[in-house]
Parts: structure tokens; sequence; C-alpha cells
């Protein structure tokens, strides 16, 4: 029998299989994809603060992740998929000129003032508002684990610090902001 011939009756058989693999693969890809699309918006949303630039920061990650295969090496999820969105909004950041100091930068919010906001009695705009203009180092860890839900060890690799900081950070986050809510009740008498 000529080895050739083969080689080549095996051939067709393996082609298959070889697609079948890239086909599952990308069946994983698009599920994760799918479960994890809004979460790595809300992230670089919290950090870009446009929904446009998230958009695009979020699609870079993942055309990022499906060239490198990056995305079959997660362990959690959900912390390096946010990792890796919050890289890719810094880098955007950078690019553009805005993040020369991100954890000394404080943003203006848009629109209304707090004070126009607080006499509407929207509570609720308010916080958003007041949030915002937390130092980054406070806003950051505040915004990824209460209004993204993720745990302070999930947090603490998203932001590449100890976990121990995060915990301490939220916790000043959150006097300052009732602190300035008490104070705007003071106010407001």
């Amino acid at each position: 029998m000529d080895l050739t011939a083969e080689w080549t009756e095996h051939e067709p058989d393996e082609q298959p299989a070889v697609r079948q693999d890239e086909g599952a693969a990308e069946d994983g890809f698009t599920a994760v994809v799918e479960r994890q699309s809004r979460t790595m918006f809300r992230v670089a949303s919290s950090l870009l603060r446009n929904p446009y630039d998230a958009e695009d920061a979020v699609q870079e990650a993942f055309l990022k992740l499906y060239r490198t295969g990056g995305w079959r090496r997660m362990e959690n999820e959900r912390s390096f998929l946010a990792r890796t969105v919050w890289r890719v909004a810094l880098d955007r950041l950078k690019a553009v000129g805005i993040a020369q100091d991100v954890n000394g930068m404080e943003i203006a919010a848009s629109g209304k003032s707090p004070e126009e906001r607080a006499a509407e009695g929207d509570e609720r705009e308010l916080l958003r508002q007041m949030i915002n203009t937390l130092p980054e180092d406070l806003r950051r860890p505040l915004v990824l684990s209460a209004i993204e839900e993720m745990t302070s060890v999930e947090v603490a690799v998203v932001l590449g610090i100890p976990e121990g900081t995060v915990r301490t950070r939220v916790m000043r986050a959150k006097a300052e902001l009732k602190k300035r809510f008490e104070a705007r009740k003071e106010v407001q008498r």
C-alpha cells in the first residue's frame, strides 16, 4: 500500500473534526460574549463615561481575546473579562490624552448640579452625581463593588490592588457619600 494514499485517505476525516472543534470554540466564545458583554460595558462605561467609547472598548477587548485565544484560559471569567476591558478602557483614555493622572482626576458631572437635583427631589440622580464627583481612587472600587455587584476579590483583580485596599476604599467612599448627603440635608433645612 502506498503511504501517500494512506495519508490522503484519512485526511478528509480529520478536517471535519477540526472544523467541528472550531465551531465549538466559536459557540463557546459566543456564549462568553452573551454572558459578560453587559458587565464589560458597565465596567468600561464607569471609566470612560461615554456609552459609545464603552461599546468600542468592549468590542476591542473581545476582539483581542478572540484573536489571542485568551478567553480559553480564564479561571474566573467575570474578573478576567472585567480586568481586560478595564485595561482597554485605560488605554483609550491615555490615547486621547485624558488619563495623564487618572487616579487624581475628578470629572464634573454633566447636566444640573447636585443642588438642583436635590431641590427637585431626585435623590437617585443626586447620588449618581455625588459618586461621579468622588476621587477616582474611591469611585472606581465603589462602582465595581456596589453597582456592578463584584466581590472585593474580583474588584482587587480588576484594579490590580490588594483586597484590603478595595474594602478600605469602598468604606471611605461610602463614608464620604454619607457625609455629603448629610451636608445636603442640613443645607436644605
